[in-house]
């Protein structure tokens, strides 16, 4: 019995104090990132990395790549801030799915209003990853020295494209992700709220695991790589099929080891994009995501999101038990502590593209680990999302 209690007590306590270190580490990474960030935006204020538009007009510095399905309805705010952009090295690929609404016409005004614009219609997509294959046959035609993705629900500052292309200016560098932000909407609602909050979390954690040299994901539309990166990994068709594409790619990047990958937390690249309209479509993008880091095909990234996401699921999971086995209480109590931490920092450094909620972050705190623990259960009960219907 005694031998027993002694080693209950490793596993509570130990257990506390492993997931409480790991964001204390995190912690630290987020700062390093935001650091490196802010050093990077200095040296660009000093202008000495633009690029000059005598060069650049022959040949586009950047391909900016977008995937389009039935969009009509959402991507009025992305062509109007994409006719804002103030980088003139740039052409824009759309990459149009087969779409039956009215975005082709969209596509095509836009297209007439600007030049470097085209336009790729796939009558067919053979998948398994439907958007992965989309892109594919975008980078397939891109003429730029580095590629920016971003999606068609998404809408960029004025400095978007130069300011990403800008940070990749240190040749060491092969990827950088740019932060992504959930449009608020007019109500206050606790799911309007919350899904703003859930995107900055994943920002914030995805930024901090960077900052500490283990950047296993990524926003897809918001990232920007350079083409030998691409080419080093053996081209983006030799990605595995993932339903996270994003993340399969910066994890092949960073197994390389040949680049750094970096992560921005600048307003001048940050990108907005629409939030869901229902739970059900919430939960099938994150479960999404989730799916991608718990099975993901690079092993430090497998390993490291499923220790995270297990962990946080162990301690939401010991709360029913607790009348029952009242001595579970550092497990709750770790990961309810680590995500304060988590919550204090998002708002710290994120807050400004965050609703006024107030005191209210306290309930979203609290239903982030629980919502966390949801996503993981489905996740190893083989339920598996879907893109765009397809």
């Amino acid at each position: 019995m005694g031998s027993a209690w002694f080693l209950y007590n490793i596993f509570r306590f130990g257990f506390a104090l492993v997931f409480v270190g790991l964001h204390v580490t995190l912690m630290a990474g987020l700062f390093l990132e935001c650091r490196r960030d802010i050093q990077a935006r200095r040296g660009l204020a000093d202008g000495d990395s633009a690029p000059n538009p005598d060069i650049v007009a022959s040949k586009p510095l950047v391909s900016v790549i977008i995937p389009i399905r039935n969009e009509a309805l959402r991507m009025e705010g992305l062509l109007r801030t994409l006719g804002l952009q103030d980088c003139p090295g740039a052409e824009y690929i759309f990459v149009d799915d087969r779409s039956t609404d009215e975005s082709p016409a969209m596509l095509r005004r836009f297209a007439g209003t600007r030049e470097n614009v085209r336009i790729i219609t796939l009558t067919e997509n053979p998948g398994p990853n439907h958007k992965q294959y989309a892109l594919s046959r975008g980078i397939d035609i891109a003429l730029g020295e580095f590629f920016l993705f971003t999606d068609a629900d998404c809408e960029a500052s004025p400095s978007w494209i130069r300011a990403m292309t800008l940070r990749m200016t240190d040749g060491q560098i092969g990827a950088v992700i740019g932060p992504v932000f959930k449009l608020p909407s007019k109500g206050k609602r606790f799911f309007q709220v919350y899904q703003c909050f859930d995107h900055a979390i994943r920002y914030m954690y995805l930024a901090a695991s960077t900052g500490i040299g283990a950047a296993g994901g990524g926003f897809g539309n918001n990232l920007i790589l350079r083409r030998e990166t691409l080419d080093g990994i053996g081209g983006y068709r030799n990605l595995p099929p993932s339903p996270t594409e994003d993340a399969a790619l910066i994890s092949q990047i960073r197994a390389g080891a040949a680049y750094r990958v970096h992560s921005a937390c600048g307003d001048d690249v940050r990108v907005m994009t629409r939030g869901e309209n229902s739970w059900g479509a919430l939960i099938n993008q994150t479960l999404r995501w989730n799916n991608g880091g718990l099975f993901s095909p690079e092993i430090s990234t497998r390993l490291g999101f499923g220790f995270l996401m297990v962990t946080i699921s162990m301690g939401m999971l010991a709360i029913p038990l607790l009348p029952f086995i009242p001595s579970l209480w550092p497990l709750p109590a770790a990961v309810l502590l680590a995500m304060t931490m988590d919550t204090l920092a998002t708002l710290r450094i994120f807050g400004g593209a965050l609703p006024k909620a107030g005191f209210a972050w306290i309930l979203h705190t609290g239903f982030t680990p629980l919502y966390f623990t949801l996503l993981t259960i489905l996740g190893f009960l083989g339920v598996k999302p879907s893109w765009k219907e397809t």
